[in-house]
């Protein structure tokens, strides 16, 4: 199969079984007038010749010989001149044989010449009319001989169309058995051109039996007066029967070429113009009649391809463009961080449509957009982070304005800091589509194309992805501000047990040492002979004292006042001190940390000690405890009976819940027999790490 240009091809094995018509006559196409005249001098000639002849080999040629020669000379006409002029010849150099060699001789006298020319009108009558039953069924044969060659070659294109090949060995092959029937139709070029959406043509099948065809690939403007404007125009086939009229860069192309006659036919598929066939020959005659209608034959099985072709086309597109989806939707899903959204959609985009430039952007309240992902094959100016002015009227500004989708088809004329960095980066036409979060227009997903015009529905096609970017991005916020909510929770929830703490040391705590101390100086007034009244003032003392030291304990408890004055070390110092099971700290803490990072850590390590020493029958807790950049790592182990599970019992899901709500992680290792490892990572600052990356629409 060919690549889209055919070479010279042989068409003679299908005209070896037409009825030969003779060289001599074929020269001679003339009137038939012409012709009767011609047999007629030729008869004459052909008698006088025979008479003289026959005189002078009277006497010296044996009649067998004679008439030998005479019956060669007869073949000899009839097979170089045909039986228009052998019949005559044959009859008169009979009639001279006869009447001047054969005795008894005769005369050349009026009844002589007048059955001489009776003999000599029959047999031209009866050669005429044998010589144009002849010419018919030579062009009958003939004409069946080009039928069939178009039948099978219309057969070949119909089992390669079945066959469903690509379309360039479509557009090969239905040039290349064009060429083959345009040699019987005596056409010497064909091309099968494309229409583009720019007003351009491309070529994608080309033949010239003369030379070299016009290159495939090569893009002309559709201008002028020339059969591919003609046929872009009115839809029909359209023909010019002398190219040196035409205008155009079309028309230069093909007077290149050596052609001056053509014909074109529309390739039409599903009803929409898609290009054009066009046929052509160097003769100084038009192509013949008919011949739009035997290369329609063969634009409509193109079109039945290009229409497979393009179905089939269509639906890998929307396989890829699913898949595409179906992976963006699954990391929304699962929850991942918008950065990775945005990236996997920019990427995806950009490998579906099959276009080299593709950007995720996020309006901000400058007029500006900054870009959080961004996915090209060549070096670009459009980096994450990266910020870019527009303008209300511009692509920008109005998918900000209306929630809809645009384009702007040529950036060749805008102005501005984007429009710049586009014609630089040689983009010719981009398409926007609005990312929607709670009704509000939150950015913009583009996409560029360097090589004309975008695809029709690319916006449509954009929509798609914006709307899993808007589930994402809604999603994240959700996620947020539920992380956020549980942040202020635990805060509020400490800073409530300060308040207490503060309460019970600055008010009850302190009412409290003052009646108890009261209690002892009176004990200590009290004369000492009255014992009973000392013994009851020393009870009240002790009561007062007692229940002074179990107030501290329960305002230790909701909220220790060394883990406020002193800091988390000292606290937890204190905290293993308590501890029913021995405790070893190693402590890397430098500067205080902050206040919820400090208190998360102590209540972690509390309520830690506090489930070892009820359920792990360990011997000792190893406490390790670091801080850098202001962030904390705990890792708590011990040497008990492990088999710890998470998810029963609210210690360890408690732990967890205060964990997760300040945006840090906590892996639980309890394997049976082994003990327990409780590991945690605290961030610096948790209120700021459950902020929305990239930022708040």
């Amino acid at each position: 199969m060919m690549a889209g240009t055919a070479g010279p091809l042989d068409g003679t094995k299908s005209t070896k079984q037409v009825a030969r018509v003779t060289s001599w006559s074929q020269r001679r196409r003339g009137r038939f007038w012409v012709e009767i005249v011609l047999a007629v001098v030729v008869g004459v000639a052909a008698f006088v010749a025979a008479a003289v002849v026959s005189t002078a080999a009277r006497s010296h040629v044996p009649a067998v010989l004679l008439g030998l020669f005479f019956l060669l000379v007869v073949l000899a006409v009839a097979r170089f001149a045909g039986i228009l002029y052998a019949l005559p010849v044959g009859v008169v150099t009979i009639e001279a044989f006869d009447w001047y060699f054969l005795p008894p001789l005769r005369n050349l006298d009026g009844a002589t010449v007048f059955v001489l020319a009776l003999f000599l009108a029959v047999s031209i009558i009866v050669g005429g009319f044998a010589t144009q039953a002849g010419r018919r069924a030579a062009g009958s044969e003939q004409a069946r001989g080009v039928l069939a060659e178009e039948q099978a070659a219309l057969r070949r294109v119909a089992t390669l169309v079945a066959s469903q090949p690509s379309p360039a060995e479509v557009f090969a092959a239905v040039t290349e058995e064009t060429a083959r029937t345009a040699r019987l139709l005596h056409i010497d070029s064909a091309h099968l051109i494309v229409y583009e959406r720019d007003q351009t043509a491309t070529v994608v099948g080309s033949w010239n039996l003369p030379g070299p065809p016009i290159p495939v690939g090569t893009r002309v403007p559709v201008e002028g007066d020339n059969v591919i404007g003609r046929v872009l125009r009115t839809q029909q086939p359209a023909r010019i029967d002398d190219y040196g009229d035409a205008t155009g860069l079309v028309a230069e192309n093909v007077r290149s070429i050596g052609v001056r006659a053509a014909v074109g036919v529309p390739v039409l598929v599903a009803g929409r113009l898609w290009g054009v066939m066009a046929v052509g020959s160097s003769g100084q005659e038009p192509l013949p009649a008919g011949t739009e209608m035997r290369i329609g034959a063969f634009t409509e099985l193109m079109a039945t391809a290009i229409a497979n072709s393009d179905a089939r086309a269509e639906i890998e597109r929307l396989a890829g463009e699913q898949a595409a989806l179906r992976r963006v939707a699954t990391l929304v899903a699962r929850g991942a961080e918008t950065e990775e959204v945005f990236t996997a959609v920019a990427r995806e985009v950009a490998e579906v449509m099959h276009l080299p430039v593709a950007a995720v952007q996020r309006y901000e309240d400058d007029d500006t957009t900054t870009v959080t992902a961004a996915w090209s094959d060549r070096p670009h100016p459009f980096q994450p982070g990266t910020r870019w002015p527009y303008h209300p009227s511009g692509l920008g500004g109005r998918v900000r304005q209306t929630g809809h989708t645009g384009r702007v088809k040529d950036y060749s004329n805008r102005r501005g800091a984007f429009a710049a960095q586009a014609r630089e980066l040689g983009l010719q036409s981009v398409a926007g589509a609005p990312i929607i979060v709670d009704g509000t227009v939150w950015g913009l997903v583009t996409i560029a194309s360097t090589d004309g015009p975008l695809p029709d529905q690319t916006e449509d096609r954009l929509a798609e992805f914006t709307e899993l970017v808007g589930t994402a991005i809604a999603n994240a916020q959700s996620r947020t501000e539920l992380s956020a909510s549980r942040a202020r929770i635990v805060a509020a929830a400490d800073e409530t047990r300060r308040r207490i703490e503060r309460d019970l040391h600055d008010g009850i705590q302190q009412r409290l040492v003052s009646l108890a101390l009261k209690a002892q100086m009176i004990e200590m007034m009290t004369p000492r002979p009255a014992g009973h009244i000392q013994g009851e003032l020393s009870r009240l003392a002790y009561g007062l004292g007692t229940a002074l030291d179990e107030l501290r304990e329960i305002s230790h408890g909701i909220h220790p006042a060394l883990l406020s004055e002193s800091g988390l070390g000292p606290a937890l110092e204190a905290l293993a001190r308590r501890s029913a099971v021995p405790v070893e700290l190693d402590l890397n803490l430098g500067p205080r940390l902050d206040k919820h990072v400090e208190a998360a850590g102590y209540y972690i390590a509390s309520e830690a000690i506090t489930n070892v020493a009820k359920h792990a029958q360990a011997s000792v807790i190893d406490v390790c405890v670091d801080a850098r950049d202001g962030a904390l790592t705990l890792s708590i182990s011990d040497d008990g009976v492990g088999g710890a599970d998470p998810s029963r019992g609210s210690g360890i899901i408690g732990l967890r819940d205060r964990v997760e709500a300040l945006g840090g992680t906590i892996l639980v290792l309890s394997p049976s027999g082994q003990g327990t490892t409780l590991h945690v990572q605290l961030p610096a600052d948790p209120m700021a790490a459950t902020a929305l990356p990239g930022g708040a629409p």
